[in-house]
């Protein structure tokens, strides 16, 4: 059994606790992910209820797809598999990009949506939630890309980019059950803060463990995490500017 054991830990199999805090917070990224969107696409897509353009099924499985990606190359670090992780690194690139485009074009679709059941104005005003979300992970994940060789940057670099795109699963929620009856329209901007309050959570967990584990928080949580506070709660102001309406206002008029 010692032999057996130290032959592990020579190949790397066995991982430290410091590793395996980074796996188990991408399952629960993924199973935050998964379970938010749960009541309004996965379980209406099995029942055959749920009516969406293509393109917003393709972005859903380009981002179920990153939760898996993000869980695998967790696990693949944690367990001393560095090569097959490096390897693996550019799939996520092209995934990454992929995402950034398709997130983009969801954003225009909805606005399209909003402006066909007459409600321009409030489309284009939501529409800085999924922009400036997308614009920040893809921001964060090249900052991680830039960071490969310096594996504590880029590890948080890369959880951050994770945590960032939760807050829309744990609004899914929040409309299921707080949502007023009647025609669904783009829900007023202010109210995707406490969502994203709550998703954020994950990134207070990884604050108290550095705190815990180091005696101090990586800069990374420290200004990452206060950037995406700060550009989740000016969505709302910048949403009513004009500026901002004639830039999204733009963006739709040369989509339809």
């Amino acid at each position: 059994m010692t032999i057996l054991t130290e032959h592990s830990r020579a190949r790397g199999v066995i991982a430290s606790p410091a590793r395996t805090f980074y796996f188990k917070m991408a399952l629960a990224c993924m199973a935050t992910a998964f379970l938010g969107f749960a009541p309004t696409y996965w379980l209406p897509l099995a029942r055959g209820s749920f009516s969406g353009a293509p393109v917003v099924h393709f972005h859903g499985f380009l981002f179920f797809t990153w939760t898996l990606y993000f869980t695998l190359q967790s696990w693949l670090a944690a367990s001393g598999r560095t090569a097959w992780h490096r390897a693996l690194g550019i799939f996520g690139v092209s995934l990454a990009t992929a995402m950034t485009i398709f997130g983009f074009l969801v954003a225009i679709e909805a606005m399209k949506r909003s402006a066909a059941i007459g409600q321009p104005n409030e489309g284009i005003a939501f529409a800085i939630v999924p922009l400036s979300g997308i614009a920040f992970f893809a921001i964060v994940f090249a900052l991680a890309v830039m960071q490969a060789r310096r594996p504590e940057t880029h590890k948080r670099l890369m959880l951050l980019a994770g945590i960032s795109l939760l807050d829309a699963a744990v609004a899914r929620w929040f409309l299921t059950f707080l949502a007023p009856p009647g025609p669904l329209g783009p829900p007023p901007v202010f109210v995707t803060i406490p969502p994203a309050l709550v998703a954020y959570l994950l990134l207070v967990v990884a604050i108290v463990y550095d705190r815990r584990t180091f005696g101090r928080v990586h800069p990374v949580y420290v200004y990452g995490g206060t950037a995406l506070i700060a550009v989740k709660l000016l969505n709302w102001p910048i949403s009513m500017t004009s500026a901002w309406h004639t830039i999204a206002g733009g963006m739709l008029a040369m989509a339809q």
